[in-house]
């Protein structure tokens, strides 16, 4: 049985949420369990009608609720609360008082807030502003911007009105954004001039000629200072009608009345990479979002009106997404931007102490570093108001466990989650009623039908598989853009098992209910909790002349994942370091810097199946010691000994 670290006292429990619904619960369906966190889950998975339509009405969500479900035996056709009506929007513009709303910090230490009465007015604008260059339902509304209060404000106004939001980070390169963007044909682009990392300025602006080059449907642009600084000339540029974000501020806004719509929605598109061609758009729907958003921040992470909520996350990660729905419970939420080791190694943590911040949302990646600094943050901070520490990304090490009880808080609960872009919440997550055990994530997530499953489709208890759902669940994709009958959707989760969403992560269920995640069972790449595919890497190394072919893989190490590369070249054992740092400059420029190769290797070919395929997976196996499964269908299996035992790959 593993080390339990963190309890909640009885007295916690009884003020809880999760607590009130339950007395919410008894009321409405005479619901007999109190505090036990196994009773309420095994409720609403058997009751998944009277739990979801319950969660709409203890979180007040304002809308008109219809109680009719469908659910066939065909999960991916599902459907929750049919014909029920809101705006995403209005339930996140949840208060309009001179209470702060948004707090915005960069890196250097600049600071703004904005109040809620601030925040709506500012909406309510860029909403008018929208309608009179045309944009309306449907149409689809870009953003690559900085984690600033403009980007918030162009999310809410864009739902608001019932177009499509779709937001990248300032540090995907020219390319990375075209991939993206340039499938889901925006009308409308909101562009940051830079941003600052680590100290150094970056200009975006400059990029802006090649996106609009390459996306002909962009035809209004609005350009956003970075906080603090005035705007960064740019080239002027015909057909595109530009505008400066701060003098849509000046103008007055007009009365406006939240149009109610389908639960169903789109509210976003979301991108999760794959291992073949662009990035996958997936859309979401609102209804769905907003409802199970409500429930894992009221449920499961306890917030409440008035609490300060910091994320550390760009705009181009599901993070961000999940932290803009907490303004739906009436918290403020806290927008960091830049490096979080800026100057000083506990930056963040002098934020939490300066912000109240009660829940503080970090990466597994984050706790490894401080650990590695060996920094004793409590004995500088109090964190007097911190209730809660939300780790994701890649899984947190049991060691990161035992770190943030000793160095950081020891009275907090510390919540391990695990989710996805896919689904834009989690699988599997905290509660206040169980116990935190060392290098376990608490449970499922209610109404959650998660589980572990053999090759075979068995259940496992206590043993390694694959982690899966069974039941729908109401952030399930609407579909994924421009996918004819849903063939890309099936195919990424309903392919291994029939009829059971298959996440791609290799997972451990204990027999006390807690799970243990190991990362990803397919090739996608999950650097610091980024998942990134291979597709974008392959792109611009296959441009390189030098270069062969080449193939692209995770590997395990320091508790995350780092990227190695492995080339043939066009004349052998020419791998020098100057093609080993042109190769790395061009992926970092036209993909990202989380896509750039922590090694580049030199191999005399690549594994592949007799169809051609090259087989990232066995590769992956092979250098992390594994065995492989399915030899007999390479074509070449004896070349998977030259990736065996490879010094370098046992250095840092």
């Amino acid at each position: 049985m593993s080390q339990k670290l963190w309890e909640a006292d009885s007295k916690t429990k009884s003020k809880s949420n999760l607590f009130e619904f339950e007395k919410y619960l008894t009321n409405k369906f005479n619901y007999k369990s109190y505090k036990n966190y196994k009773k309420i889950f095994n409720w609403t998975i058997k009751n998944p009608k009277l739990f979801w339509s319950s969660v709409w009405e203890y979180a007040n969500i304002k809308g008109i609720k219809n109680d009719k479900f469908y659910f066939p035996k065909e999960i991916i056709k599902s459907k929750f609360l049919i014909k029920s009506r809101l705006n995403y929007a209005e339930n996140l513009l949840s208060k309009n008082d001179n209470t702060k709303a948004i707090t915005f910090i960069s890196e250097n230490g600049y600071r703004e807030e904005k109040s809620w009465k601030e925040l709506n007015n500012n909406t309510f604008k860029l909403i008018n502003f929208f309608r009179e260059n045309r944009i309306s339902e449907k149409d689809r509304v870009a953003a690559y911007t900085a984690n600033q209060i403009e980007t918030v404000e162009g999310f809410l106004a864009t739902s608001a009105i019932g177009a499509i939001w779709s937001s990248c980070s300032p540090d995907f390169g020219t390319q990375g954004v075209i991939e993206r963007f340039s499938q889901i044909k925006p009308k409308l682009l909101i562009i940051t001039d830079r941003y600052y990392y680590n100290g150094k300025e970056i200009n975006i602006i400059e990029r802006l000629p090649a996106i609009l080059k390459k996306i002909k449907s962009i035809k209004t642009v609005i350009i956003t200072n970075y906080p603090g600084k005035k705007n960064l000339k740019h080239k002027k540029l015909k057909g595109t009608k530009i505008f400066y974000y701060n003098k849509l501020k000046n103008k007055k806004e007009k009365e406006f009345s939240f149009k109610k719509f389908d639960f169903d929605k789109e509210l976003a598109i979301l991108y999760s990479s794959g291992t073949t061609g662009k990035p996958k758009c997936i859309c979401h729907r609102a209804g769905g979002v907003l409802l199970q958003h409500l429930k894992e921040h009221k449920l499961h992470c306890n917030v409440k009106p008035g609490d300060n909520v910091f994320y550390f996350t760009t705009c181009g990660w599901m993070m961000w997404n999940w932290l803009m729905t907490f303004l739906a419970s009436k918290a403020s939420i806290v927008l960091f931007d830049g490096f979080p080791m800026h100057k000083r190694s506990d930056l963040l943590f002098k934020i939490a102490e300066k912000e109240k911040i009660s829940l503080f949302g970090i990466s597994a990646k984050y706790i490894d570093q401080l650990k590695k600094l060996n920094l004793n943050i409590k004995t500088k901070y109090k964190l007097k108001y911190l209730k809660t520490i939300c780790s994701t990304g890649s899984p947190l090490s049991p060691d990161g466990f035992d770190y943030v009880y000793k160095n950081i808080k020891k009275n907090v609960h510390l919540a391990s989650i695990a989710g996805g872009t896919d689904l834009v919440s989690c699988f599997v997550l905290g509660n206040i009623y169980s116990p935190v055990y060392r290098g376990q994530i608490q449970n499922n997530g209610l109404g959650m039908n998660t589980d572990v499953f053999s090759e075979k489709g068995k259940s496992l208890i206590n043993r390694k598989g694959e982690l899966v759902c069974k039941s729908a669940f109401p952030s399930m994709p609407i579909y994924f853009w421009n996918d004819k009958n849903d063939k890309k959707y099936k195919s990424a989760y309903f392919k291994k098992y029939k009829n059971v969403w298959h996440h791609g992560d290799y997972a451990e269920r204990k027999s006390n209910g807690g799970y243990i995640i190991y990362g990803r069972s397919d090739a996608t790449l999950n650097p610091g909790g980024a998942r990134l595919g291979t597709a974008e890497i392959y792109s611009v190394v296959d441009k390189f002349n030098e270069v062969k072919e080449s193939i692209v893989v995770g590997q395990q190490w320091d508790n995350d994942v780092r990227i190695i590369l492995f080339v043939v070249l066009k004349t052998p054992k020419t791998l020098s370091e100057k093609l080993i740092l042109k190769l790395k400059k061009a992926v970092r420029l036209n993909a990202s810097p989380r896509h750039v190769p922590k090694k580049i290797i030199e191999v005399s070919d690549i594994p592949r199946t007799k169809n051609g395929k090259i087989v990232e997976l066995a590769v992956k196996n092979i250098i992390e010691g594994h065995n492989i499964k399915n030899i007999q269908a390479l074509i070449n299996p004896l070349i998977l000994e030259e990736y065996k035992n490879i010094e370098e790959l046992k250095k840092p």
